[in-house]
């Protein structure tokens, strides 16, 4: 049977526009990808993005950026990013405070942490660490509890920033034991440590690996891990569980999102490039020597990772009052 010419070329181009998404997507990435990292240069979540970066931008065959973009309990990057193009080119530096933290702290969150998202890969957990100038006397956490019950005056206490897992924290820690303290929030771990290393400040809750350093040179002291047990990076420093106080045991976990909606393939391919970076003997060792406990985990597993994150997170942060305005 003879087909006319006009049908010919119109089942050609129906042909082609079916092609034309399975081609597109297997070319993806066509462009550089960025990163958006919610906290100031120099914290954990920026110190393992540009770990990662070298390695994926040879898996990926694409300049990727990392750019950083603090501010508002971690909420205006990660708004950034649940309201781009859902190609794989903007993904998120995606940990516990801008998803399980900030957008309960907000009368009406600009993005649903779960739902605004593809969850895409899990990089590991680190746990935070209470640490002090060396001029406050305490050298335990039961130490510092008497010392900050015997102040005459308020005692400030510093964080990466409102909405920080340091931030809150430490505000479980003065509700649970009714200490007068007041939070002093920065905008990243960076600026702080001017003020925690001069003695302005006097003690914080922060990321330990960025405090490792100032520990081993005798800088700052740490009295305990928000773990369950010892950090392999710091043998010397108690568990909170330890310590005598198991309800501030709190992880901070570092992942990759993307927006909601993202192609499956893409997500998939971003999932395999990541887990492979963290799985190079160099990338791990390093991870490890930052204090992060990596788990490989597929796209599926750490969006339901994610979910029990967002469950067990929301009652501690609506109990401890803290607000983002």
């Amino acid at each position: 049977m003879k087909h006319h010419p006009l049908r010919r070329v119109l089942l050609a181009s129906a042909l082609l526009g079916l092609a034309v998404p399975a081609l597109h997507a297997q070319a993806w990435p066509q462009k550089p990808i960025r990163i958006v990292v919610t906290f100031a240069p120099g914290g954990s979540s920026d110190i393992v993005a540009r770990l990662l970066q070298p390695g994926l931008q040879e898996k990926l065959g694409q300049v990727v950026i990392v750019e950083n973009k603090p501010g508002a309990g971690s909420t205006i990057g990660a708004n950034e990013v649940a309201r781009a193009a859902p190609d794989g080119y903007t993904l998120l530096l995606s940990n516990t405070a801008p998803i399980s933290i900030s957008p309960f702290m907000m009368d009406k969150a600009p993005y649903d942490p779960v739902r605004s998202f593809s969850h895409v890969a899990y990089i590991g957990s680190v746990p935070n660490v209470f640490v002090v100038h060396p001029s406050v006397p305490a050298r335990t956490l039961p130490d510092l509890v008497k010392w900050i019950n015997a102040q005459p005056k308020p005692v400030n206490y510093g964080s990466g920033g409102v909405g920080s897992i340091g931030h809150i924290v430490g505000e479980m820690f003065k509700q649970q034991y009714k200490l007068n303290m007041e939070h002093v929030p920065y905008k990243g771990s960076s600026p702080m440590h001017n003020d925690l290393l001069g003695g302005t400040l006097q003690f914080a809750v922060d990321t330990l690996t960025q405090n490792v350093p100032y520990m081993k040179d005798g800088k700052l002291v740490g009295l305990a891990v928000t773990s369950r047990t010892r950090a392999s990076m710091s043998p010397d420093v108690p568990s909170v569980v330890e310590a005598g106080y198991p309800k501030l045991v709190a992880d901070n976990f570092l992942g990759v999102s993307a927006p909601a909606g993202t192609p499956a393939d893409v997500v998939d391919k971003i999932n395999k490039a990541v887990s492979e970076v963290v799985a190079r003997p160099d990338v791990s060792k390093r991870l490890s020597d930052l204090g992060v406990d990596s788990l490989p985990m597929s796209a599926a597993q750490f969006t339901q990772f994610v979910t029990d994150q967002v469950r067990d997170w929301t009652p501690a942060v609506k109990a401890s009052g803290a607000r983002l305005n």
